[in-house]
C-alpha cells in the first residue's frame, strides 16, 4: 500500500513539473494567473501588449512592453516559472503544449501520457 501511495506521488512530480513552465507567448489568462506574481490586472495587460504587437521576443521584451514589469519583476517571475518561448505566435496554451511534447516522448517509447489538471 505505502509503495502504491509513493509510486502515485512520484508520478504526480512528474506532471508537475512537465506542467510547470507557463509560455507567456501561447499562454491564456488562467495559465498566467497560474504563476504566483501574476494577478487578474497584469495577465490582463500581458494579453493586450501581446495582442495589439504580437509575440514577445525575449525577456528583456516583456520587460520593456508591460507596464509594471520591470527587469526584476520579469526575473522573478522566470524563477516562478514563468517563460518566454519561441515568438512564433501560435495559439495555445503552455500545458497543451507541453502535453503535446510529453504524448510525443510517450509514443515514442511505449508508454501512456495521463493529463493532470489542477
Amino acid at each position: 500500500m505505502i509503495r502504491k501511495f509513493l509510486a502515485l506521488v512520484a508520478l504526480l512530480a512528474a506532471f508537475g513539473q512537465a506542467f510547470g513552465a507557463v509560455d507567456v507567448n501561447t499562454a491564456n489568462v488562467d495559465a498566467l494567473r497560474g504563476i504566483k506574481g501574476i494577478g487578474p490586472a497584469r495577465a490582463k495587460a500581458i494579453l493586450d501588449e501581446r495582442g495589439a504587437h504580437g509575440p514577445f521576443k525575449d525577456a528583456s521584451d516583456l520587460g520593456k512592453r508591460v507596464k509594471g514589469l520591470g527587469g526584476h519583476t520579469v526575473e522573478r517571475l522566470q524563477a516562478e516559472g514563468l517563460s518566454v518561448g519561441p515568438a512564433n505566435g501560435k495559439p495555445g496554451t503552455a500545458t497543451q503544449t507541453a502535453g503535446a511534447a510529453a504524448g510525443a516522448k510517450g509514443a515514442a517509447t511505449g508508454t501512456t501520457t495521463v493529463a493532470v489538471k489542477k
